[in-house]
């Protein structure tokens, strides 16, 4: 197994291909931009095209993206992952590869996830939620997203790896300094802050190398004892580059879409209240505001051949963004698809793990520190008051990386 990705960026000084311009994807959005945005490409350009970040194409309706997603033959994940194209120091499996080369890595961590495991993890990140955001109503004032939703996943990844606080906030400060990188696109940054993230993840190996750990509960143990179909184990680098991956995959996605549920209720407190009323219905609230705010609109494929989308032709190696923060809203699919509704009756669930063979595995414990966040809000407080801009970020998250707030 090779550690490069091959990068097929044009040379410099020679000029893309230009293909027609259906929309702007550079730039600061507001909240609401994207949105916009996306209800006007499904009402006259379903299946459109950007030249910016080297050119792409997007899917925003939910049909085309859930058949994206459900033939990996066709649609390859192993040559870019996202929009824009971010991973130049290795493959990351499973999310960069395709099936079967995919498919012992995600064996090896599924049990991690599995209903007898996540018990032990209902408590423990019910706690760190608690632990975390109890003060800070009595402050008057906080930013949700700097001063919680960014910490949550952190404490729960230090938890997870079975690491020290210590390790896990080398981990949270590099992880910013690489989400800074990749909102202002530099790529040299990006690329030095991987390579460290890559020492961390061989350290952890190398540590549970001398001293094993229950590959039941410990990812790097769980890596180490996994076996392939002919019964060899997994490659060093593919290994390396599983941790790698785990260690980064949950911490921006939990601190944006939480920003988005704070200003959600900025916006509604009578959902805030009705979060407090009804706290049996956490897990509805939680799946509805993950269909209204879904975290992710530049997870990518790559054709195999070309193809045909929409009435659109598509060359092989182009890459194709799946906006799940589109699909999800959906006119086809879902009624009254910008409104917050827990009585919806539509037949299709809306896509924010994604689906497939590539459903994201760790999506019980990103939904479990959802619903604990949402939990500790409602017992600590009685809602948002909106104090202040919410800069968003960039692709290929959405959602504001920031979300002042005054506690009513």
């Amino acid at each position: 197994m090779t550690n490069v990705i091959h990068d097929r960026r044009a040379p410099e000084g020679t000029e893309r291909f230009s293909k027609r311009h259906d929309f702007d994807a550079d730039g600061q959005d507001d909240f609401d931009a994207a949105h916009e945005l996306f209800a006007d490409l499904r009402a006259r350009c379903p299946v459109a095209h950007s030249n910016d970040m080297e050119g792409f194409w997007m899917l925003t309706r939910y049909e085309d993206i859930d058949q994206a997603m459900s033939d990996p033959t066709l649609y390859s994940t192993a040559v870019q992952n996202v929009v824009p194209r971010v991973a130049t120091t290795g493959r990351r499996p499973p999310l960069h590869l395709d099936p079967p080369e995919h498919t012992p890595y995600r064996k090896a961590i599924a049990p991690l996830f599995r209903k007898e495991r996540m018990r032990h993890w209902d408590k423990v990140v019910r706690e760190i939620s608690d632990r975390l955001f109890q003060d800070l109503p009595a402050k008057g004032k906080a930013d949700i997203c700097a001063d919680f939703s960014y910490h949550l996943p952190i404490h729960v990844l230090a938890e997870f790896f079975m690491i020290s606080e210590e390790d896990a906030m080398r981990i949270r400060s590099i992880g910013q300094a690489f989400n800074l990188a990749l909102q202002t696109k530099d790529f040299s940054e990006i690329q030095k802050h991987s390579l460290v993230l890559y020492e961390i993840a061989q350290a952890i190996i190398d540590d549970r190398k001398k001293t094993p750990r229950d590959p039941g509960s410990d990812p790097a143990s769980a890596l180490l004892a996994a076996r392939d179909a002919e019964g060899n184990p997994l490659p060093d680098q593919g290994i390396l580059g599983t941790i790698r991956q785990l260690l980064v995959v949950g911490i921006i996605a939990p601190t944006t879409f939480l920003g988005s549920a704070a200003v959600h209720f900025c916006r509604h407190p009578e959902h805030f209240q009705l979060l407090k009323d009804t706290p049996e219905r956490t897990a509805d609230i939680t799946e509805e505001l993950l269909r209204l705010y879904t975290p992710y609109r530049g997870f990518a494929r790559t054709p195999t051949r070309d193809v045909e989308i929409g009435g659109e032709k598509i060359c092989r190696d182009e890459p194709i963004a799946l906006c799940f923060t589109s699909a999800n809203r959906d006119e086809a699919v879902f009624e009254c698809p910008h409104e917050f509704r827990l009585d919806r009756e539509d037949s299709r669930p809306a896509i924010a793990f994604g689906r497939g063979p590539h459903r994201c595995a760790g999506e019980p414990i990103g939904r479990l520190m959802i619903e604990a966040a949402l939990e500790s809000w409602a017992k600590y407080c009685d809602g948002f008051i909106s104090d202040g801009p919410t800069p968003m970020t960039t692709w290929p998250e959405y959602g504001p990386v920031s979300v002042p707030v005054r506690f009513r």
